[in-house]
């Protein structure tokens, strides 16, 4: 049996690891990292071309079934799979991280409504923690931001008043503590990627009474099945092989 893993998170290289060599494990991951950690078995790197390019590479390579593992927010290739393994009936399941109890936190559906929020409340040091991509909706703020990403955003993009720091995870709440104070933080806005590599600011914020700012996830797909353990997933390729 050939299973293509939709990867690039931590749960993914975990499920890779489980599987491996027992089941034939293709992990694709998108390739927006540099220098990603890679998981063990065979690796693709890039796009498919969206739903027509995949729907051709899970024919061509004799695909049995599809695991989507990806980052919670990366919902275009989550959508995409679900649609092209409904159409071709090919087994597919969601491994869906638990989301963080979002707490006092006020609760966004998007980066354009944090921006509002940071507006509204006139906060005055804000830790962005959205991902590169995440920055364009506070562009225009008044705000000075620190900036963690993996990948530097688009300079075109940043606010006027910012620092930029690259980094990733996994972060220790001794860490994220002092930079919080050290930047005289007053404000955290963050997506809720769930998962413990990067929760320790949500507990530093709440020792320092640093109001919280969250985006909620985008929803799966209408329909998917969808599982929150690695081996929960293991399980069910079992009982397909």
């Amino acid at each position: 049996m050939r299973v293509l893993l939709l990867g690039g998170t931590s749960e993914g290289r975990a499920l890779a690891k489980a599987l491996h060599p027992k089941v034939e494990i293709i992990s694709s991951l998108a390739g927006r990292v540099p220098d990603p950690a890679l998981p063990v078995g065979a690796v693709r790197i890039g796009g498919f071309g969206g739903v027509n390019g995949l729907r051709t590479w899970l024919r061509d390579e004799g695909i049995d079934a599809v695991v989507d593992a990806t980052h919670p927010f990366a919902a275009t290739i989550t959508a995409r799979a679900a649609e092209v393994c409904r159409e071709l009936g090919v087994p597919h399941l969601v491994l869906v991280r638990p989301p963080w109890d979002p707490g006092d936190a006020v609760v966004v559906v998007s980066d354009v409504e944090a921006a509002e929020i940071v507006a509204e409340q006139r906060y005055s040091r804000v830790f962005l923690t959205t991902g590169r991509s995440g920055v364009k909706a506070f562009t225009d703020s008044g705000a000075w931001f620190l900036i963690r990403a993996v990948m530097a955003p688009d300079a075109a993009l940043l606010p006027r008043h910012h620092q930029v720091l690259l980094s990733r995870g996994p972060y220790r709440y001794v860490d994220e503590f002092e930079l919080l104070r050290e930047h005289r933080i007053d404000a955290l806005v963050t997506k809720n990627s769930g998962g413990d590599m990067t929760r320790a600011k949500l507990d530093a914020a709440a020792a320092l009474d640093v109001p919280v700012v969250m985006v909620q996830r985008p929803p799966l797909p209408d329909g998917v099945t969808n599982v929150g353990t690695v081996q929960e997933v293991a399980d069910w390729v079992a009982r397909l092989g």
